[in-house]
């Protein structure tokens, strides 16, 4: 069996061409369920390789591309293409001035803050390598490029419109993140319980509105959510161990529009992560608890309504999958903190990934690499500000930058895929 790492280096593309993609695509991101452009541009450059098929618009403007290269495993790799309502600050050249319309017809300013854009580059430039190198391998390569991963929802909706009808059931799933808390050029992988469970609601409270200088004839939504905002923060510091992890924010409050009227209703977008199923009960329950009591303790005309916006699945590694990816990435890339890295922490952040290999029971892992330019990881590292100095996924400052975190995401995406195709 050749060395999958000699494979890599013989046919690996020349990037500067996709680095020169990725800047395009960072400047012209675009929100879930509406990557209709960015759809676009990734099926022109996969009819541009050729020899793959390709299935445009599954659950809306997903993509799944298939090359088949005889009999064997069939395996999928997975890219997110979804941007986020984030006013990018980075300073760079190409840093995206986009703006469009949100699902509320808002319109708001879009950015890749989250790293998408470099997923699926990453993967196209895997998908020319793969494609060169198809005497090496044999079996059936599905890529699938991903819509509305921000909302938890584009696996799902591309599950149901019909994805394994179009491409081959997959024997294997595999899909990866660029992390900031990693410096680029390193790779890790963890087996079991990868990414956090995530549940999202919207909240509204009810009030009685009236004039400001009458505060006694209203009752008071802004006091209300203030206290449910407060209460909400006590689930994790007084009823979850704390050995635990369990995170309640609210990223959003919304009420009245002007300083001498009290509103009659104010709106809350509340975000819960829970990384066991116990936990995540517990959370839900004291969630609701408390929003119903600071409501009647508040003496609302009515009950809120908590109404679920997103709900994404515990992310939960393979055994034997993320061993085999152990196997190949040790081969591959170095050991080390600028290399490679098993048993990494799992990630805080959650993925809807899983339910491309739970839709049709089938194994999965994903692994992540890292974005930060190594001499500032390195140097905030070792000042201990980590936490402070580097800007972190949906932040308005998060960047990776383009080498070596590219170059390690193609080889991570072509390892991955020749662990299971790789001719022996």
């Amino acid at each position: 069996m050749p060395a999958i790492s000699n494979i890599i280096k013989a046919y690996r593309p020349d990037l500067s061409p996709y680095e020169s993609l990725y800047k395009h695509f960072h400047s012209h991101p675009e929100l879930s369920f509406q990557e209709k452009d960015t759809a676009a541009g990734i099926q022109a450059h996969l009819k541009k390789l050729g020899s793959y098929s390709v299935h445009p618009n599954i659950g809306g403007t997903g993509t799944a591309a298939v090359l088949e290269n005889g009999t064997g495993t069939t395996v999928l790799l997975r890219a997110d293409i979804d941007a986020l309502p984030v006013e990018e600050n980075t300073g760079l050249p190409y840093a995206s001035r986009k703006r469009m319309k949100d699902a509320d017809g808002v319109e708001r300013p879009v950015m890749h803050a989250c790293g998408h854009d470099m997923h699926f580059t990453s993967l196209l430039a895997a998908a020319e390598l793969l494609l060169k190198a198809k005497d090496e391998w044999q079996g059936t390569l599905v890529l699938c490029f991903q819509p509305a991963e921000e909302k938890g929802a584009g696996a799902q909706a591309m599950v149901d419109d019909g994805l394994y009808d179009r491409v081959p059931v997959p024997d294997v799933v595999l899909g990866a993140h660029v992390v900031p808390y990693r410096s680029a050029g390193t790779i890790g992988t963890r087996r079991g319980l990868m990414s956090t469970a995530a549940d999202s609601f919207h909240c509204t409270l009810y009030g009685r509105g009236g004039h400001a200088s009458q505060p006694h004839q209203t009752i008071d939504p802004v006091v209300m959510a203030a206290s449910t905002v407060m209460r909400l923060q006590t689930i994790r510091s007084r009823e979850i161990n704390p050995a635990g992890h369990a995170v309640v924010s609210v990223g959003s409050l919304r009420a009245g529009d002007t300083e001498n009227i009290i509103p009659d209703r104010a709106e809350l977008k509340i975000n819960v992560r829970t990384m066991d199923a116990k936990t995540r009960e517990r959370v839900l329950g004291s969630l609701k608890r408390i929003i119903e009591a600071e409501s009647t303790a508040s003496n609302a005309p009515k009950p809120p309504e908590l109404k679920e916006i997103t709900r994404y699945p515990f992310g939960v590694n393979d055994e034997d999958v993320t061993a085999k990816l152990e196997n190949t990435f040790s081969a591959v890339f170095e050991a080390g903190p600028h290399g490679y890295q098993s048993d990494i922490p799992p990630m805080a952040a959650s993925e809807d990934f899983g339910i491309l290999a739970s839709a049709v029971k089938r194994p999965a892992s994903f692994f992540v690499y890292g974005g930060t330019d190594p001499d500032a990881y390195d140097k905030a590292e070792k000042e201990g500000r980590l936490d402070d100095d580097i800007p972190n996924n949906h932040s308005p400052f998060f960047a990776p930058v383009v080498q070596p975190t590219m170059t390690c995401a193609v080889d991570g995406y072509a390892a991955a895929a020749l662990t299971w195709l790789v001719k022996e």
